[in-house]
């Protein structure tokens, strides 16, 4: 069971009459559990900043790492003989659904799905690494075991 406690807290309130000012003290009684649910509160929301703050800090830490040593690569510089590299475009006829795509391998940073970029650490882009055109591989994936036939590779 919650025991209510009440404080006293002297407020200061100014009237003004229409010769003269009076001031008088008023107290107001205030529950020191309401009080307290509202220090409880803001410390959750400061121990809460505080933590997205290290989180942040980490993060910019991290990127700051990345960016130091970042390399730029030109995948039409690459000298692979038509061997599936790191940059590299590469045509694949998916051999379950009998259609074509695109990937380009990129670092983890930069890869978007959308973009049809996929990244070098993905399943699909390992299995690729080291194929020629002509070469079939199998990519274990979240979705299954898939199959694809390298059409092209290209450095664009």
């Amino acid at each position: 069971m919650l025991r209510k406690f009440f404080v006293a807290v002297p407020i200061t309130v100014l009237c003004v009459g229409t010769s003269t000012a009076c001031a008088t003290k008023k107290f107001v009684r205030t529950s020191v559990g309401e009080v307290n649910e509202k220090v409880d509160s803001q410390g959750r929301a400061i121990e809460e900043t505080q933590e997205r703050t290290r989180r942040n800090e980490g993060r910019i830490s991290e990127v700051e790492t990345k960016l130091a040593n970042a390399q730029i690569i030109d995948p039409r510089l690459h000298d692979a003989d038509g061997r599936v590299v790191f940059g590299a475009t590469v045509d694949l006829e998916d051999k379950a659904a009998g259609s074509n795509v695109t990937w380009q391998i990129v670092g983890e940073d930069e890869a978007d799905i959308k973009s049809g970029k996929i990244s070098i650490s993905s399943p699909i882009a390992r299995s690729l690494i080291g194929k020629y055109a002509g070469d079939e591989v199998e990519a274990q994936t979240p979705g299954g075991v898939k199959r694809y036939e390298i059409i092209d590779v290209r450095y664009e």
